[in-house]
């Protein structure tokens, strides 16, 4: 058994008890030795793994606020942080892909914001959407896309992001939305785990528009409602998850340009409690 969930501080389950949303950075998995020792097979698994340490080293140390039990939870470890000094900032490229839990224009904003203050950056270079899927029955379609796409213009605007992207769109949606949008998508994610090979007609109009094409290998669902909750609960013994919604995900990477390797990586999750 882990002791340092036996042990987990009481004050820090108090706080949990009271939050209401609950912001947790992993900080740099690229430094984090306990998460590096273990190879995940997928990133669901990374991500539960994340989730589940992050909580209980949060958890440990946690104290309430000289004001009482605060609403908004910031569940991070100091040590583990990954701010960006303005003198690194032209050498690096920071991307991000965005998972929606829910619908809504304003958890688009709240994500890119809170990147950019765990950061300590004015902008992110690129960030790929992953938008919720679309109601049982219904295919994915561009009125499905459009409420979260003009977010995104919207913070290409604000200069809050440099390039926006999108996920798993075939040749028709992509065309639809490039026509469509004021700002075109720079790129578009494609999951080889579903299509071994580029489609031909996806490959011919990319190139024909300067999209660039990446692959992912990330599931449809990044996590579900009740893995988020289990490792909520693997992360503080004894606490009971079962009122608490994943919002958003947020995964970021840094990579230093000049030699293409990552200089950190990590995720942002928000969630919050239902309200009774």
């Amino acid at each position: 058994m882990d002791l340092q969930n036996t042990n987990t501080n009481v004050e820090g389950k108090e706080l949990l008890n009271h939050g209401k949303t609950l912001r947790l950075h992993t900080g740099n998995l690229v430094n984090r030795n306990r998460l590096k020792k273990k190879c995940p097979g997928s990133p669901s698994e990374e991500l539960r793994d994340c989730i589940q340490a992050t909580l209980s080293d949060w958890l440990s140390t946690a104290k309430p606020t000289s004001t009482g039990f605060p609403d908004t939870l910031d569940c991070s470890i100091p040590e583990a942080t990954d701010a960006i000094t303005p003198e690194e900032r032209e050498e690096v490229k920071i991307s991000a892909k965005l998972f929606l839990c829910e619908s809504g224009q304003s958890a688009i904003r709240d994500a890119v914001e809170t990147a950019c203050q765990t950061l300590a950056v004015s902008q992110l270079d690129s960030v790929i959407i992953a938008p919720p899927g679309p109601v049982e029955g219904d295919g994915r379609s561009l009125a499905h896309l459009q409420p979260a796409w003009e977010e995104l213009e919207s913070l290409v605007r604000k200069q809050k992001i440099a390039a926006i992207g999108t996920s798993d769109l075939d040749k028709e949606l992509l065309e639809q939305l490039y026509n469509w949008a004021q700002v075109k998508p720079s790129s578009n994610q494609v999951n080889l785990a579903s299509c071994c090979v580029m489609p031909p007609d996806l490959t011919a109009f990319a190139k024909e528009f300067d999209i660039q094409l990446l692959t992912h290998s990330d599931p449809k669902e990044l996590m579900s409602t009740a893995t988020f909750q289990e490792a909520m609960q693997e992360g503080a013994a004894g606490l009971s998850a079962t009122d608490w919604r994943l919002e958003w995900v947020l995964r970021y990477s840094v990579i230093v340009k000049s030699r293409g390797i990552i200089k950190s990586k990590g995720y942002l999750v928000s969630a919050r409690r239902a309200s009774p």
